[in-house]
């Protein structure tokens, strides 16, 4: 398994330490700039063989649409495409067509719910996260003749370090609109990747699976 970060450098080694010889390697590459999607890709692979890819990296950057300034927009709108869209479309480029190559292989995009539904206050993070669903769905029509199947999960709320510190005041507010009481966990994330990722979901190709706790229907 290789893994990639951005600045978390010291939690990326923790999670090569739990890996153990399992790990293949530890790669940093700022996607915010598409031109280092496919090299990170190809830094991997050069390291061992890639058979399944998940696009996990994303940013959230609230932005009044209406108040903010053209420069402000400008920025957030770019770098939340660039990083949420651009680089994963990138590197889904790179990895299908290994992929074509040696018979096959996976990708598990990492959505959101409000990429089904919306969300006031981060419009340009929605719409980035609607792309990445028609994406994930769109390729997994055009490359199955390829056996290259594509997979998506949409979490809601899920119970992160980046969240608990954001979103404080919060938590019982956002625990309560959920029927479950509780955001999800990684955990709870993990589960559905891989069982995506597994021999038994191939014919599920092309789903977007909801983490939701029931908050959302669609």
């Amino acid at each position: 398994m290789a893994i990639h970060y951005t600045n978390s450098e010291k939690e990326a080694h923790a999670v090569e330490k739990g890996l153990g010889s399992a790990c293949s390697g530890v790669y940093r590459a700022d996607l915010s700039d598409r031109k280092k999607a496919a090299p990170l890709f190809e830094a991997a692979l050069a390291d061992g063989p890639i058979h399944a890819v998940v696009n996990n990296a994303g940013v959230y950057m609230p932005l009044d649409f209406l108040k903010s300034g053209d420069a402000a927009f400008s920025a957030n709108f770019h770098k939340t495409f660039a990083v949420n869209f651009d680089a994963p479309v990138a590197i889904m480029r790179a990895a299908c067509r290994h992929f074509a190559t040696q018979g096959g292989g996976k990708i598990l995009n990492v959505a959101s719910r409000v990429g089904f539904k919306g969300e006031g206050g981060a419009a340009l993070y929605a719409a980035s996260k609607a792309a990445i669903i028609n994406i994930t769905r769109s390729l997994a029509v055009e490359l199955a003749a390829k056996n290259i199947q594509l997979f998506g999960i949409a979490p809601g709320w899920v119970d992160t370090a980046m969240v608990r510190e954001g979103m404080h005041e919060r938590l019982p507010e956002i625990n309560e609109s959920i029927p479950l009481g509780r955001m999800a966990t990684s955990k709870d994330c993990a589960a559905v990747a891989s069982f995506l990722l597994s021999d038994d979901a191939t014919y599920l190709s092309g789903t977007v699976i909801d983490i939701n706790g029931a908050s959302y229907f669609h």
